[in-house]
C-alpha cells in the first residue's frame, strides 16, 4: 500500500488505542476521490470510538466486556420439569397469536399438543400445571365469545375454520369437565392456587451429599473414595442403614405414605437398602411387603398403567415373598391379625403358637398385579412389536399365580385361595390347549406348584372341571358364577355344545344376571357368544341363530362383549363414563372376533329364514320374522337397483340369500364358501363342508315350500338329482317336514312320490287364524313386559333397554303382521311370481347340469 493512500489516525479522547486501518470499507487499491477519502475518514472515526461499545454479543445478557472469557460465563441448567413448562408456554403464546387472527385451526392443533403434552405430565405422576388450569378457563369464554360473533355476524367464517371452532367447543367442554374442580379451585381465588401448585413442585431442599473435607486429606485420597456418596438424613447428618435400624426406617416410610409431598422414587430406592442388610426372615417379609406396596403407590393415577420395569420388579419381589413363607412354616402373612409392636424383632419362640404372624396380604398383591397387567395391555397399541413383548409377561405372572395358590393350600387359607384360584381360571379358560400347554409347563417347572396342574389332570377339560369345582363350593356367590360361566366358555371353546348348554340352563343365570355387575355380564356375554358359535361349528343352526340373536338383536356387539365403546347418534358420553368404558375393555388377544361372529349369525338366519319367507302364504303361523336384523339387511339389498360383485362378508350372505330364493343353490354355496373369515374359524374345511350340505338341504325345502302350491306330485328321484342330494336323505327331509305340519303331503314309497295335498281356508278360517295369531302376539307382548317388572325371563340385552325396546319391538311387529295377513288373504299372485323366479333359476342350474 502507498503512503498516499494512507489516513491519518487521531487518537480518540479516551486514550484507547487508534483502530487498524484493515477494517475500513473501501480497499487500499480503490482509486477514489478527495471527496469520498474526506467522507472514509469521518466514517472511521466514528467506527473507532463506537466499535469497543459493540465487542459484546447482542445476544449475551449482562455484563459485555471483552475481557470476559467463555469460562466465566455462567451456564444456567435447567430440569426436565422446567423444559416441559416453557415448552407448554410457547405453545399457549403460539394459541394467543392464532387468537388475535381468529385462527382456530391453528388454536385446535395447538391446543391438542398442549393436552398430549399435560397427559405425558401426569403419566410421570407429576400435578397439572397451573398454566394449563388458567389457559383452559380463558379459552372456555374464547371459544363462547367467538360462537356469539359468528351468529352475529353477517359474514361468516370458512368452512375449515368453522369445523375447528365447534371442534373446539367439544374438546374445551370435555377438559373443563375433567378437571372442573381445579378450574373452579382457579377461578375462586387464582393466587392461592398458585401458590399451591407452586409447593406441590417446590423441590426438596437436599444436603450436600458428600461431607466436606480438607484440601489435604483431599489430596492424599484415591479418586475412587472421591466418588463414594452417603446418604443424607436430616441435618446433614449421614444415613446408615442396619438390621437394627430397619424397623425404625420403615415406620418413617408409613408415616409418610400418602401424603403430597413424599418422594416415592426415594422411598423405593430406600426400600431396597434396607431388603439388602434384612437378615431374619421377619425383617425380609417386613421390608418386602412395604416395597411391593411402594411399587404399587408409585403410579397413583388411576387413568395410566404401572410402568413395566416396576411391574417386573414387584412380580419378582412377590415371588420371593412367596418363597420365603414356603420355605419357612413359623412365618405367616394374614389379613386379620392381632395387634402389635412393629419396631421390634418378632422371632417363632415368643409366640404361644410358634407362628410368627405379619399383617399383610398376599392374594392383594396377586390382584394388583394381574389388574396392571391388564390395564396395561388396553393402552398399548394391539399392532404394534410392543404389545406382544408385554403379552410375553403373562407366562411369569401366570407362574407368580401357581405358587400363590400353593402357598395358599400349604397354609389352608379358604378365602384366599378361592380367589387365586379365579385369577387362575381367567387367565385359562379362553386359551386353546397349545397355549395352555406352555403356561402349564412353566408353572411346573418349580419345585413349589399347587396340586392341581395339567399334568396331574391329563387334560384341559379335567383341569378347568377341578378348578371350578373348587369354586363351586366355595361361600362367595360372585366367585360361583364367573366359575360358572368361564366353564361354560371352556366346554363351548372345545365344541361340547351340549354340555355347555344343560350347564347354562341348569343355572338359571340368564334370569339373574341382569341384576350382576357389570364385569360379570360382560363374562355372560362371552360364553353365550361362544355357545353360538360353538353350535354353529358343531352344525346346529338353529341353536346358533336362536343364541345369537338376542345379542345381534341390541346392535351394541362389541359393547356387550368389552370390545369397544359404543356410540349412540344423539348422546354423547360424560367423560367420568366414557374412563370406566375404556378400564372395563378386554385385552385385544382376548377379543372374539366380530365379522366371523356376525358371518356365523348371518348364514344362520338365512339358512332358517329363508325356507320360511318360501311357506309364508301356506304358513300363517311362521309370518312374523325370526331374525330382525337379517330380515332387514334382505329388504335393504332387495330394494338396490343395481347389484354389483361382493365384496364385505354382508355381501356375499345377501347375494347367497337371493340365490337360494331363486333355486340357485350351487351359485349360493360358492358365494358363502369364498367368504375369507372362515380361514379363521377352527376346522375351516369341515364348517364349509357342513355349510355346503345344510345349503342343499335348505334349498331342498324351500323348493318344495315354493311348489307344493303348483304341483300334485314330485318325484323324490328328481328331487335327489337336482339337489345332489341321496334320495334316503331326501326322503327323510320330506318325512319330516310332513311330520312337523310344515307340509301338507304325503309320501308314497312305492312309486317314489311325494303326494301334495291343497288345502284352500275359507274366508271365516282366515279370519280366525288372523284373530288367533294376533291374540298370540297380545299375549307374548304382555309375558314379556311382565317379566321385565318381575326381574326374570327377559334376556340381559332387553333389560339394559329397560323395556322400552320389548315394547317397540312387539309394535312393530304386530304392524308387520298385520301387513302380512293382509298379503295372505288376498290372491295367489304373489306366490306364483316367486314360483315363477325359482322354476327359472332352478331350470337354468339343471340345464348346465346336464
Amino acid at each position: 500500500m502507498s503512503d498516499d493512500d494512507a489516513v491519518e489516525v487521531k487518537p480518540a479522547p479516551s486514550a484507547k488505542p487508534a483502530m487498524s486501518r484493515f477494517l475500513r470499507t473501501a480497499g487500499p487499491d480503490s482509486a477514489s476521490s478527495s471527496e469520498t477519502e474526506t467522507e472514509s475518514e469521518s466514517d472511521d472515526d466514528e467506527d473507532e470510538q463506537e466499535l469497543p461499545k459493540k465487542a459484546g454479543s447482542r445476544f449475551l445478557k449482562g455484563d459485555s466486556d471483552e475481557d470476559e472469557s467463555d469460562e466465566d460465563v455462567k451456564r444456567i441448567v435447567k430440569s426436565a420439569r422446567d423444559k416441559r413448562l416453557e415448552e407448554m408456554e410457547a405453545t399457549g403464546k403460539t394459541m394467543d397469536n392464532a387468537l388475535k387472527i381468529n385462527d382456530w385451526t391453528a388454536i385446535q392443533n395447538e391446543f391438542d399438543k398442549l393436552t398430549r403434552m399435560v397427559q405425558r405430565q401426569q403419566n410421570m405422576s407429576e400435578p397439572v400445571p397451573s398454566f394449563f388450569i388458567r389457559t383452559l378457563a380463558s379459552l372456555e369464554a374464547s371459544v363462547n365469545d367467538a360462537l356469539i360473533r359468528e351468529k352475529e355476524s353477517k359474514k361468516k367464517m370458512n368452512a375449515l375454520n368453522a369445523r375447528a371452532l365447534t371442534a373446539m367447543k367439544q374438546k374445551v367442554k370435555k377438559m373443563t369437565k375433567e378437571y372442573e374442580q381445579d378450574i373452579r379451585s382457579f377461578q375462586q381465588d387464582p393466587e392461592a392456587f398458585e401458590r399451591e401448585y407452586a409447593v406441590a413442585v417446590a423441590p426438596e431442599v437436599v444436603a450436600p451429599s458428600r461431607q466436606k473435607k480438607s484440601s489435604a486429606k483431599l489430596a492424599d485420597e484415591d479418586e475412587d473414595d472421591e466418588d463414594e456418596f452417603t446418604t443424607v438424613g436430616k441435618g446433614g447428618k449421614g444415613v446408615q442403614y442396619t438390621p437394627e435400624g430397619i424397623f425404625k426406617h420403615l415406620q418413617q416410610i408409613q408415616e409418610a405414605r400418602g401424603k403430597k409431598n413424599t418422594d416415592r422414587a426415594d422411598q423405593i430406592r430406600t426400600l431396597e437398602k434396607l431388603l439388602a442388610v434384612a437378615i431374619t426372615p421377619y425383617q425380609r417379609i417386613r421390608v418386602l411387603l412395604a416395597l411391593i406396596s411402594s411399587r404399587f403407590d408409585y403410579n397413583a393415577s388411576l387413568s395410566s398403567f404401572m410402568p413395566p420395569e416396576l411391574w417386573s420388579a414387584a412380580q419378582r419381589e412377590t415371588d420371593q415373598l412367596i418363597e420365603i413363607l414356603a420355605l419357612d412354616a413359623a412365618y405367616a402373612v394374614e389379613e386379620l391379625t392381632e395387634d402389635y409392636d412393629e419396631l421390634i424383632e418378632r422371632t417363632p419362640e415368643d409366640e404361644k403358637t410358634g407362628i410368627v404372624r405379619i399383617r399383610g396380604s398376599i392374594i392383594s398383591f396377586i390382584d394388583r398385579l394381574d389388574d396392571e397387567f391388564t390395564r396395561s395391555l388396553q393402552n398399548i397399541d394391539p399392532h404394534g412389536t410392543e404389545y406382544v413383548e408385554r403379552l410375553k409377561d403373562e407366562k411369569g405372572l401366570y407362574c407368580t399365580i401357581c405358587r400363590a395358590q400353593a402357598l395358599c393350600e400349604l397354609r389352608k387359607q379358604v378365602d384366599p385361595l378361592a380367589r387365586v384360584i379365579m385369577r387362575r381360571i381367567e387367565h385359562i379358560y379362553s386359551k386353546p390347549d397349545a397355549v395352555l400347554n406352555v403356561l402349564e409347563m412353566a408353572a411346573t417347572a418349580f419345585d413349589f406348584k399347587p396340586s392341581v396342574t395339567l399334568q396331574s389332570a391329563s387334560s384341559s377339560a379335567v383341569l378347568m372341571h377341578t378348578l371350578c369345582v373348587h369354586l363351586y363350593q366355595s361361600g362367595n356367590i360372585l366367585l360361583r358364577t364367573r366359575a360358572m360361566l368361564s366353564h361354560i366358555y371352556h366346554h363351548a371353546l372345545h365344541n361340547d355344545f351340549y354340555t355347555a348348554r344343560d350347564m347354562l340352563l341348569m343355572s338359571h343365570l340368564q334370569e339373574t344376571i341382569h341384576s350382576a355387575d357389570v364385569a360379570t355380564q360382560i363374562v355372560y356375554n362371552r360364553a353365550v357368544v361362544q355357545l353360538g358359535l360353538c353350535a354353529f361349528r358343531c352344525g346346529l343352526i338353529k341353536e346358533a341363530q336362536s343364541t345369537l340373536h338376542d345379542i345381534f338383536a341390541t346392535q351394541r356387539v362389541k359393547e356387550l362383549l368389552a370390545q369397544g365403546v359404543h356410540q349412540q347418534k344423539f348422546y354423547t358420553l360424560t367423560p367420568e363414563q366414557e374412563k370406566a368404558e375404556k378400564q372395563r375393555q378386554l385385552p385385544f388377544h382376548m377379543h372374539i372376533n366380530t365379522e366371523l361372529l356376525e358371518a356365523a349369525f348371518l348364514v344362520s338366519s338365512m339358512l332358517v329364514e329363508i325356507p320360511v319367507l318360501a311357506s309364508m302364504d301356506s304358513e300363517e303361523q311362521k309370518r312374523k320374522a325370526i331374525s330382525k336384523p337379517f330380515r332387514r339387511l334382505l329388504d335393504f339389498a332387495d330394494r338396490q337397483v343395481f347389484t354389483g360383485p361382493p365384496e364385505s362378508t354382508r355381501d356375499h350372505i345377501m347375494q347367497a340369500s337371493k340365490a337360494l330364493q331363486s333355486g340357485q343353490w350351487e351359485q349360493c354355496r360358492d358365494l358363502i364358501q369364498d367368504i375369507k373369515i372362515w380361514s379363521l374359524m377352527p376346522e375351516a374345511a369341515s364348517v364349509k363342508d357342513m355349510l355346503a350340505k345344510r345349503i342343499q338341504e335348505e334349498g331342498l325345502r324351500t323348493y318344495l315350500f315354493t311348489f307344493s302350491p303348483h304341483y300334485r306330485s314330485l318325484s323324490l328321484s328328481l328331487l335327489s338329482s337336482t339337489f345332489s342330494l341321496p334320495p334316503r336323505s331326501v326322503s327323510s327331509i320330506v318325512s319330516r317336514m310332513i311330520w312337523n305340519e310344515e307340509l301338507s303331503a304325503s309320501l308314497d314309497q312305492s312309486s317314489g312320490v311325494v303326494v301334495f295335498h291343497r288345502v284352500d281356508l275359507s274366508r271365516s278360517q282366515q279370519l280366525a287364524q288372523t284373530l288367533a295369531d294376533r291374540i298370540n302376539v297380545m299375549v307374548e307382548a304382555n309375558e314379556k313386559v311382565l317379566d321385565v317388572r318381575l326381574g326374570g325371563g327377559a334376556s340381559w340385552g332387553d333389560r339394559a333397554e329397560g323395556g322400552k325396546g320389548d315394547k317397540r319391538g312387539e309394535q312393530a311387529q304386530e304392524r308387520r303382521g298385520g301387513r302380512g295377513e293382509r298379503r295372505g288373504a288376498g290372491t295367489r299372485g304373489a306366490r306364483a311370481a316367486r314360483g315363477a323366479r325359482f322354476a327359472q333359476g332352478l331350470g337354468s342350474q339343471m340345464a348346465r347340469t346336464r
